[in-house]
């Protein structure tokens, strides 16, 4: 957008929706302040259009704060949802807004990843129709898919919305309340049900691609696992369509050098996970254990999820004993 798109935007609109939009409306307010305030459109606006135009944006953006409402509604045609104006959650392609309280609305901030978030709905609806349902609640479900003009700015993007649990929190939160690295002990039970949900993909013909602290998601009280985040799934064999920016170098060469991932793919980051979660505190058979399962060539590190859980299982009774259910809660950080 250009100064001069901005200035007519601004000046004929006769509503702050207009220029704000439905959704993403605090971004296009920064997007277009950036653009007309006097002090960066003054030598593109020499005619004082600019200024005139950053004083009416300031009033339009006071009328949409004041008009009393916390919530934006998207209106489908087939169903209205009514979601949060602020994002619940911020993803690395999209942000996240919470309509009732078991659903979340997935908004790509740029277009340009429609195609990602198209991608994560076939990828959630391939494990919902070949998977076995025992173990669908490892994987978010899709209520409802869409593509959503906004009225502001005309953007067209694609949706989700998701069914969600309550009390769910990423490993990277785990690891931010436990900075020493958690227990193996109560690591152990997390990489049990990631292994779980991978297996499942796996028997249905995909490999998640991003299994990173941020995608993996635990409920602490009852031991549960979500794996979310299904927008680089690799779909019979595909190349991992994208890289996670913040975690490049946590990703195995096949994805890096775009070749086609297999179950290996997924074990070896999810060992990652475990690696950096416990912060190097594991006992050392465990630490061989999760090295195994990183090593450098695809074909040399186990493929089965299924099996190595099993394996897993043994390594614990024989490092712990028997299995028991052992409590787990996560420090609030405003009372440590």
């Amino acid at each position: 957008m250009t100064v001069t798109d901005a200035i007519t935007l601004v000046m004929t609109a006769r509503h702050p929706t207009e220029v704000f939009g439905t959704d993403q409306a605090t971004r296009r307010y920064h997007q277009l302040a950036r653009l007309l305030h006097p002090d960066t459109a003054g030598a593109a606006a020499p005619d004082r259009r600019a200024t005139a135009a950053f004083l009416q944006l300031t009033e339009l953006w006071r009328r949409h704060l004041a008009d009393g409402r916390d919530t934006v509604t998207i209106d489908t045609g087939r169903y209205r949802y009514v979601v949060d104006r602020t994002a619940r959650y911020t993803g690395d392609l999209a942000d996240l807004y919470r309509h009732g309280d078991d659903r979340l609305v997935k908004v790509p901030r740029d277009p340009a990843n429609n195609d990602l978030i198209a991608r994560e709905a076939t990828a959630l609806a391939r494990l919902a129709e070949r998977g076995d349902a025992r173990y669908l609640p490892y994987v978010p479900r899709v209520v409802d898919e869409f593509r959503h003009r906004d009225t502001g700015t005309g953007a067209v993007r694609q949706v989700t919305v998701l069914g969600t649990a309550a009390g769910l929190r990423s490993l990277a939160e785990v690891r931010r309340a436990y900075p020493d690295g958690v227990d193996a002990r109560d690591a152990a039970w997390m990489w049990r049900r990631l292994l779980v949900a991978l297996g499942f993909a796996h028997r249905a013909g995909l490999v998640h691609g991003a299994v990173l602290p941020d995608h993996v998601l635990i409920e602490p009280d009852q031991h549960g696992v979500v794996l979310v985040d299904w927008c680089y799934a690799s779909i019979d064999a595909t190349p991992v369509p994208a890289l996670v920016p913040a975690y490049a170098d946590w990703y195995p060469d096949e994805i890096r050098r775009r070749r086609s991932p297999g179950p290996g793919t997924d074990l070896a980051m999810a060992a990652r996970c475990l690696d950096w979660l416990t912060g190097g505190r594991a006992p050392e058979p465990m630490r061989r254990f999760t090295a195994g399962c990183q090593l450098a060539a695809l074909r040399q590190r186990p493929d089965d999820a299924w099996r190595l859980l099993a394996e897993f299982d043994d390594l614990l009774e024989r490092l712990y004993g028997r299995r028991r259910f052992r409590p787990f809660t996560i420090p609030d950080p405003n009372h440590r």
